[in-house]
């Protein structure tokens, strides 16, 4: 895992971003949320944008990483963190890419001595739900979003307890 390097390299995880997700229920060609999941340069300039490359280079897949209070913030406690639009490129799904996406931002949370981290999800999402449940994060159903085009399921792990 290393933190996203160019603008093509933003580009890229934009389409694989907008692929991952568009057919989502309520995720259409054209919606605005796409075009946010698309607009990887602009997260990266409020957030901390890492990506996972094979061997060769390849974009593997990429997550955004939102360290405390910001424009990506979905959360309001200044010490807690996010992890948003998880993406993983069909070729290496299965492969352990969206645990290790997931991993570097909880040892970025956990180095940063944030309480909690915060992620929301679909119901569609299940294969990100069994990574999340694997990885100690509890549903938070207070904290679901419900917005016009789709309604995200939130998550959380706590950090607090942790020495």
């Amino acid at each position: 895992m290393r933190e996203l390097r160019s603008a093509e390299e933003a580009r890229a995880l934009g389409t694989l971003t907008v692929e991952a997700y568009t057919g989502l229920a309520g995720l259409t060609p054209g919606s605005p949320y796409l075009d946010e999941l698309g607009a990887v340069e602009r997260r990266a300039a409020a957030a901390v944008v890492l990506v996972a490359v094979d061997g060769d280079g390849r974009l593997a897949g990429g997550v955004t990483y939102v360290p405390g209070l910001g424009p990506y913030a979905e959360f309001d406690d200044p010490d807690d963190a996010g992890l948003r639009m998880l993406a993983v490129a069909p070729a290496y799904r299965g492969r352990g890419v969206g645990t290790a996406l997931v991993q570097a931002c909880i040892a970025r949370a956990r180095a940063e001595r944030r309480r909690r981290l915060w992620l929301h999800t679909t119901a569609e999402m299940a294969a990100a739900q069994r990574i999340y449940a694997r990885l100690e994060f509890r549903r938070a159903p207070e904290a679901d979003l419900h917005l016009p085009e789709i309604h995200l399921l939130a998550y959380v792990l706590d950090l607090s307890a942790e020495g």
